[in-house]
């Protein structure tokens, strides 16, 4: 297992010398020491990927392509090798670990395909004067900074692309799960990536570390996965240099059920919006809005479904539900559980941190929870069901939007015409009808209002890692 520094396909211990502690969440123990990277760290990493882009860019996309398609197999075939070490730092259960090293391989897949695809055009000028060409070269070096609730995923939807599309990338991967990072660019370079492309730098001082990367000349993209209120900061920073922007940010997903819902299915379908990898994702449903003639059925067999997880170590059989990723996440699952209860919802499941070692929380439902509680305006980002009834569509749909978020929804009914009408009603970049899970490599992933800007993914995904040239001409 490598702990150094990425850099130019060397590994590095850092110009500082100093780690960082990375935690089993299961146990609170120490399973790895990463090499922290510095200022200057980030600094030599744009220098290497700036001429290691060069020359990737000038390579042909069939050989691009045929390079990220490696990549995609080489994955696959250490998925239980990656799989574990997911679970290790982060303790989200081995199915799921399982389940997300698919989904990461797979962008460098539809990428692979996607590199031979970047169209450009070119046609006459309404006064019939010269040619207008348009075409979209790479832009360059790409800074990336992703989060730790999918140490593989949330790295490879951006690092393909970008591949694909011929720039060159810095990572900095989050300190709570680095570990993954650093042994899937590992295997990258086996597959065949040429070094320098791919430079993965964790650090502790994230802030430094970002000011220095996005100020170096050759840097002309950030793409950001985590917080709204971190997203806002980068923006900020970025800005400076009017660097080219992708951020996928916070979500606060409404999940609503019609009174002519197949209930069963929806509840199968919002325990994989909630449950799914712990609970800790942006996607996760966040509010269920249930219609009042049928909340209590809904409430009690949510609750029931909810029971039937077993918590605990990821690696251990038939765990469904890992650990929090540390002691601050329980803080404030807990923080936010305590004050719906407060203002007068009713706990049918759950509803307090379990005991150590680890930082375990078990899951909750929560009924009669008024629309305008705290626990409806916050990302929980935790294993709690706060369950809403109502009975007047307009007023649900508008408090389903009364939030700065918009990343993803859930609507359930049996009406395909209401479920479109609703969905089309909803701020929200991506939209779930009658499903529980949205996410696809080939579908475009981001959000509307303060939820994110830019998309993952799709054919859109790539072209956000280019630029628009246009060239006129006469012939």
């Amino acid at each position: 297992m490598r702990t150094e520094l990425l850099i130019g396909g060397q590994w590095l211990p850092g110009q500082s010398g100093e780690q960082i502690s990375v935690l089993d969440p299961a146990s609170g123990t120490e399973i790895a020491k990463v090499a922290a990277g510095t200022p200057a760290d980030a600094v030599a990493a744009c220098e290497v990927a700036a001429k290691a882009q060069l020359n990737w860019a000038a390579t042909a996309p069939r050989v691009r392509s045929e390079v990220l398609r490696a990549c995609w197999q080489i994955l696959i075939d250490h998925t239980d090798e990656l799989a574990k070490l997911i679970t290790a730092e982060h303790g989200k259960p081995l199915a799921d670990s399982s389940g997300e090293v698919a989904y990461a391989a797979e962008f460098f897949r539809w990428n692979a395909e996607e590199a031979v695809r970047i169209h450009g055009s070119i046609g006459t000028a309404p006064s019939g004067t010269n040619k207008i060409i348009v075409r979209h070269p790479p832009v360059g070096v790409v800074v990336i900074v992703t989060p730790w609730n999918f140490p593989a995923a949330m790295i490879t939807r951006k690092l393909a692309p970008a591949l694909a599309a011929g720039n060159a990338c810095v990572i900095k991967p989050p300190k709570e799960t680095p570990l993954t990072a650093l042994r899937v660019a590992e295997l990258l370079e086996q597959a065949g990536l040429p070094p320098g492309l791919v430079n993965i730098v964790p650090t502790k001082d994230s802030g430094s570390w970002f000011d220095a990367a996005v100020d170096h000349k050759a840097t002309r993209m950030v793409s950001f996965t985590g917080s709204t209120e971190v997203g806002r900061v980068l923006l900020r920073r970025s800005a400076d240099r009017v660097l080219k922007t992708v951020m996928e940010l916070g979500g606060n997903a409404p999940f609503i059920v019609f009174g002519d819902a197949d209930v069963e299915a929806a509840v199968e379908g919002a325990m994989v919006a909630k449950m799914r990898h712990s609970a800790e994702a942006c996607t996760a449903a966040n509010r269920f809005f249930v219609e009042a003639g049928i909340a209590d059925e809904f409430t009690t067999k949510l609750s029931a479904a909810m029971g039937q997880i077993k918590v605990g170590n990821g690696l251990d059989e038939g765990v469904t539900c890992g650990p929090m990723i540390n002691q601050a996440a329980i803080a404030s699952i807990d923080s936010l559980v305590q004050s719906a209860v407060s203002a007068g919802a009713t706990t049918t499941l759950g509803g307090s941190p379990l005991d150590g070692p680890g930082f375990f929380y078990p899951p909750t439902v929560l009924g009669n929870v008024a629309p305008d509680s705290a626990i409806t305006r916050e990302e929980i980002f935790g294993p709690v069901a706060p369950v809403i009834s109502f009975t007047n569509t307009d007023t649900m749909i508008e408090q389903a939007n009364d939030t700065e978020m918009g990343l993803a929804a859930y609507v359930y009914t049996q009406d395909i015409g209401r479920g479109m009408a609703v969905a089309e009603r909803l701020e929200s970049g991506m939209v779930g009808l009658n499903r529980g899970a949205m996410s696809d490599p080939a579908a475009p992933f981001g959000g509307m209002k303060q939820s994110g800007l830019g998309r993952e993914g799709a054919s859109e995904g790539i072209y956000e890692f280019t630029e628009t040239q246009y060239i006129a001409t006469q012939w």
